[in-house]
């Protein structure tokens, strides 16, 4: 049945003139097909064109290791802090506790060679660290003088 219907729709597509190529594609010089310019490119190149046009190719780099920090830095680190942005060669991490911004601080030389092992030599100069952000000032009449509220032990 299936091939009674692939007949018919080429008997059908040669009515209409319309039957695909039955000439082999030239062959250039080197042997490789020769691209016409209406031909599709594959996928992986059209998106590699594009990035390389628009000047995309570092902020995608930068967004594919963001996405895959706990891979680069470890399922422990990774537990406790987010790159939050890259900018001019400075990325900035948050830490979730006082403990791991000081981690992050020891490790930061580690963290930029690593970074740059994916990104490329040179892409990342320096690691900023972020400790936990101070949260709202609890409400009563429980309070210290002069206190900053929970942001209190960073530093």
């Amino acid at each position: 049945m299936a091939r009674e219907k692939l007949a018919q729709a080429k008997s059908d597509a040669l009515k209409r003139g319309q039957l695909p190529r039955s000439e082999p594609r030239r062959r250039s010089g080197s042997g490789a097909a020769r691209r016409d310019a209406g031909d599709p490119l594959p996928f992986g190149r059209a998106i590699r064109d594009l990035l390389a046009a628009r000047g995309w190719e570092q902020p995608v780099a930068v967004g594919g290791v963001f996405g895959r920090w706990p891979e680069i830095v470890g399922p422990d680190l990774a537990a406790h802090t987010r790159p939050e942005s890259f900018e001019d060669g400075e990325v900035l991490v948050a830490a979730d506790s006082t403990a791991w911004a000081t981690q992050v601080r020891l490790l930061a030389a580690t963290l930029v060679k690593r970074l740059n092992e994916e990104l490329g030599d040179g892409t990342v100069t320096r690691v900023k660290v972020r400790g936990p952000g101070a949260g709202p000032r609890p409400e009563g009449g429980l309070r210290v003088r002069g206190s900053r509220g929970p942001g209190d032990t960073y530093g």
